[in-house]
């Protein structure tokens, strides 16, 4: 009776020992997997194009604003933005792809083409933060200080890099 006792105790000590580092193992190999998956872009979220993404920022950024009735043609405006900036990406997104797919066909482009095209693409950066920036002046300026507020804190984040939102 006194050794089934003492096994019990000794049992019950190692699997109480031993159960947070099963289930911390359990937790990281998970943590690790949806990790992973985001950083191939294999998961759902990763894959979705901006134009799926924009609705849902749109209005969350309209609620945490709390956007009023005379603020919504300056509202409308940089919404409308938004909306159009996602289409665009959406098109680079699905060119870059199919660039990709031909890439395996031809051969890898010289260190001039490649400054030539980030060269091309920084400019049409500009031109789409100057679109926003834009946009954003007016609802900017007809925004309460409160919201103000609100809107340095929503635009300021680092994850979500100023006004444009990437995920």
């Amino acid at each position: 009776m006194n050794k089934l006792l003492i096994r019990t105790v000794v049992a019950a000590s190692f699997a109480a020992a031993t159960a947070p580092l099963v289930l911390a193992q359990s937790a990281s190999s998970g943590a690790e997997g949806l990790r992973t998956e985001h950083r191939h872009g294999h998961g759902q979220r990763a894959m979705r194009l901006p134009s799926e993404r924009v609705e849902a920022r749109l209005a969350y950024l309209k609620t945490a604003l709390k956007i009023t009735d005379a603020q919504e043609a300056q509202w409308s405006g940089f919404a409308d933005t938004l909306r159009q900036q996602a289409r665009a990406a959406d098109e680079r997104f699905k060119t870059r792809h199919a660039r990709r797919q031909e890439r395996v066909k031809r051969s890898r482009p010289t260190a001039i083409e490649r400054i030539e095209h980030r060269q091309a693409r920084l400019a049409a950066a500009a031109e789409r933060l100057n679109q926003m920036l834009i946009a954003a002046k007016p609802l900017y300026a007809a925004l309460s200080p409160e919201q103000q507020q609100i809107a340095d804190e929503l635009f300021s984040r680092r994850g979500h890099r100023g006004f444009r939102h990437r995920g």
